[in-house]
């Protein structure tokens, strides 16, 4: 998708990096945010993405328009390669979430007919209509938005597009503004629900009548679930694409819904995880969401698919457990798994909290709190919980910031937001109000495997002299609490139905809450 040379990155590895992009500035600043301001946090954090030469994308595509649905689920933004291809691509961000929320948040028990394709007679899930016209209908910003318009300082042709418009106005306004030769291609591409409405908006678009420079289309998606029947599989087939190419990770469970769901109950292969009983009845309950609807993928037959032999995957979520079956998940349908199975260089990410210290105080007390993490910038800020944070200080580093606990009440995250999006909330990110006590937290567990007796290291926060360490209900032995981060501690003699146990502490009325960090698996 970019001057011919050796060293040319792929069709799908330009259009899977333009659609992890769009996941740029998902979520709004956990204090408050207006949907005007994340979508200028959006268009500044996309413009960054599109402007990084480390990317398949290069350093040539302009963003020229950009949309965000009411209720922030669904966002697009029109590109335009200025390099002389005279390529130009719509990218589609879905709904934003774990996988299984993803999956829940369509409407796929009821079906409607997709008119936009012109027939009363093509039909897809409520959701996925619903979505689409979301999409269709929302009026974004342009580069004309911006400090500064395309061009300019960088010698590029510069194309102002008109402003508070729809996405076929701003898409025929961009066409009647490139060249003409060669012909352009438009490309409509997303990941995941992105991916989903991709296929209804690329069959809405080759219904449009753009002249005079009527461009070629060519659908590209990743990861897409299902978006309709067989009457809008075979509708999308029959298109005439110049390219079309549907891509899927062999064990992404996302692109099997609505199809083939429930052949994720025989996932994963050696090292694991298997789905135990609790995941099949979940898998079974979330594919009778679907009612009766007999949904099919878009050249069903002919998907394109990586890690067929299940050689990318992450290998501390190996155990025969349902949080390290969703946590495999999830990874497996990340956008930058989906990136690195492609030989694409990754996104960057926004910025991840690791740790704060102390993790309880007053607040309005001058308390200083220690963030550690990544990706901190000097455009960041900081909330605690609900609460923006006024006082602080970001290292140059980029791995620190010193803040001043704002007044607040309860348990909240500290959570960093920047241009490229909002750290997630960790366990260890975790501030108490009101003197306390800390949260206690277990991140780690070392070794994770062993037989009765072993001694292990239990690593995390809020531990104090008295904790109770234990499996189950059982108490662990020679139980030493070295640090308030740090416990030493024997495992108990193993219960016949146990393989993979959680470790919890108990602190006070406090115990930590359970997942893959804290897993113990018994070898005999």
């Amino acid at each position: 998708m970019t001057k011919a040379s050796q060293s040319a990155p792929t069709p799908a590895q330009v259009t899977m990096t333009l659609s992890a992009i769009a996941a740029t500035a998902a979520t709004p600043r956990p204090s408050g945010e207006t949907l005007k301001e994340q979508l200028q946090r959006a268009r500044l954090g996309i413009t960054a993405q599109l402007n990084n030469a480390a990317l398949a994308t290069g350093s040539s595509w302009e963003l020229m328009w950009l949309a965000l649905s009411p209720d922030n689920a669904n966002l697009a933004y029109l590109a335009w390669n200025s390099d002389g291809s005279n390529q130009i691509a719509v990218a589609v961000r879905g709904t934003i979430g774990n996988p299984v929320d993803m999956m829940e948040d369509l409407d796929v028990g009821t079906v409607v007919p997709f008119t936009a394709g012109g027939s009363m007679d093509i039909a897809v899930s409520a959701g996925a209509m619903a979505a689409f016209t979301q999409i269709i209908t929302a009026r974004g910003i342009t580069a004309v938005d911006t400090e500064q318009a395309p061009g300019g300082e960088s010698g590029r042709p510069e194309i102002a597009l008109p402003s508070d418009t729809t996405l076929v106005q701003a898409l025929s306004d961009l066409l009647m503004a490139v060249p003409s030769s060669p012909q352009p291609t438009l490309y409509v591409t997303g990941h995941s629900l992105g991916g989903c409405i991709a296929t209804t908006l690329g069959t809405y678009l080759q219904a449009q009548t753009i002249q005079p420079n009527t461009p070629r289309l060519a659908l590209v998606t990743f990861a897409a679930p299902t978006a309709g029947l067989k009457s809008f599989a075979d509708y999308v087939g029959s298109r005439p694409w110049s390219l079309n190419e549907r891509w899927i990770n062999a064990y992404d469970l996302v692109p099997r819904a609505w199809s083939e769901l429930l052949t994720a109950k025989s996932w994963y292969p050696a090292p694991g995880p298997t789905a135990n009983d609790e995941v099949k009845g979940l898998l079974t309950v979330i594919d009778g969401l679907r009612k009766d609807n007999a949904y099919v993928q878009p050249s069903a037959g002919n998907p394109k698919t990586l890690n067929g032999t299940y050689s990318k995957y992450d290998s501390g979520l190996v155990n025969h457990t349902t949080a390290d079956f969703l946590g495999q998940v999830a990874f497996q349908h990340a956008n930058s798994t989906y990136l690195t199975l492609l030989g694409a260089p990754v996104v960057p990410a926004g910025p991840v909290v690791t740790s704060v210290s102390p993790t309880y105080g007053w607040g309005g007390k001058s308390v200083t709190v220690t963030i550690k993490g990544s990706g901190f910038t000097k455009d960041s800020v900081v909330d605690f919980g609900p609460i923006p944070c006024t006082l602080f200080d970001v290292d140059p580093s980029g791995t620190q910031i010193i803040a001043t606990a704002p007044d607040g009440h309860g348990i909240v995250d500290v959570r960093v937001t920047t241009m490229l999006g909002t750290s997630p909330a960790v366990p260890l990110g975790q501030f108490a109000y009101d003197g306390g006590p800390a949260p206690v937290v277990v991140s780690g567990v070392s070794p994770r495997n062993g037989t009765a007796g072993t001694p292990v290291t239990i690593s995390g926060s809020g531990f104090a002299a008295g904790a109770a360490v234990r499996i189950k209900d059982v108490a662990l032995s020679a139980v030493t609490v070295v640090s308030p981060t740090q416990i030493q501690a024997k495992v108990p003699l193993r219960r016949p139905e146990w393989k993979t146990v959680d470790i919890t502490v108990t602190v006070g009325v406090a115990t930590s809450a359970t997942g893959p960090a804290d897993e113990f698996t018994y070898t005999g």
